[in-house]
């Protein structure tokens, strides 16, 4: 019987690839690159983004089930509903889409509420965006006439938030 050649030796240790590939898995990291007696050995894995309407479906605050409006309905409703409630006053908008909380953490008081006075500058509200907690301040000095949003509330780009006269 004749005998084939035999191939050279494979000088990568296959074991040793899983287990950098299992350190990455483990470890959350990316990419790892080991060296040895020569030999380097570099082991990533490739990060693909999620679609944006996926991350926008992490746990929220639990409300009550209601069946939602479609957006231009409630959109419609809140265009409607908007001028017949506003207060004189200067109004304060929203900087920004995000959340608006009232209190700096639920079950402490609010910042502000209908009736104090305010100095330009303090803290209204916040609103979080991407986890970051944005203070919304006080343009001038006055009283709070009106806050036009619930603690928790979704809001939009330049959607009132509270009236100071």
């Amino acid at each position: 019987m004749a005998s084939s050649p035999r191939a050279p030796a494979d000088p990568v240790d296959a074991r040793l690839v899983r287990k950098l590939a299992d350190i990455l898995t483990d470890t959350g990291l990316t990419e790892i690159e080991v060296e040895h007696k020569g030999l380097k050995i570099r082991v990533a894995k490739q990060m693909t983004a999620a679609p944006m309407q996926m991350m926008a479906q992490a746990p929220a605050p639990a409300a009550a089930p209601q069946p939602a409006p479609s957006a231009p309905a409630a959109t419609a409703a809140r265009a409607e509903a908007a001028p017949v409630q506003r207060a004189r006053g200067d109004t304060v908008n929203s900087p920004m889409v995000g959340s608006v909380y009232l209190q700096p953490q639920p079950g402490s008081p609010a910042f502000v509420k209908v009736g104090d006075t305010v100095v330009a500058g303090q803290t209204l509200m916040i609103v979080e965006a991407m986890k970051t907690m944005n203070p919304i301040p006080a343009p001038k000095g006055g009283r709070i006439v009106e806050i036009l949003v619930e603690d928790g509330q979704p809001v939009e780009f330049g959607e009132p938030l509270a009236v100071i006269e």
